[in-house]
């Protein structure tokens, strides 16, 4: 099952988290990719608010995982960017995060390539032609 859908504005990509929710608000691993500056973080952020949290939402690039306790489910956001091979996982305790029982939002996960599990979900960001974003949803 795949989708493509349009992003014009970065407020369209934060209410792409509500569009998102019915299908990722049961937990599994989420595979989000595309260049700098495409939006994967404030699709994150869209996810969340549409799961109630109201709190900063920032990139979790130098810490590699930001955590959030929601009452219905924990979501544990990171982003590969700056691994320099996919071993690192194994510092951070990816498998503690990845237990079925969370949400795993996984930015640059080409990083941990050979160190993550298949992803439930793959969601690619990429320009638009005219302008905006295009979002690649696919359940695997």
């Amino acid at each position: 099952m795949s989708e493509t859908l349009l992003a014009a504005t970065e407020g369209d990509m934060l209410a792409l988290g509500e569009v998102l929710l019915p299908r990722l608000g049961q937990g599994g691993q989420v595979h989000l990719s595309g260049d700098l500056g495409m939006g994967k973080t404030t699709l994150v952020r869209g996810i969340l608010r549409a799961m109630g949290y109201t709190g900063r939402v920032k990139s979790p690039s130098y810490g590699l995982v930001e955590s959030y306790e929601l009452p219905e489910l924990t979501v544990h956001h990171l982003d590969l960017y700056r691994l320099s091979h996919g071993e690192e996982l194994a510092f951070l305790g990816i498998e503690e995060l990845i237990d079925g029982q969370a949400l795993v939002l996984i930015e640059w996960p080409e990083k941990g390539k050979g160190f993550l599990a298949s992803p439930d979900w793959t969601i690619h960001i990429d320009d638009a032609p005219d302008g905006g974003r295009v979002v690649e949803i696919a359940k695997n």
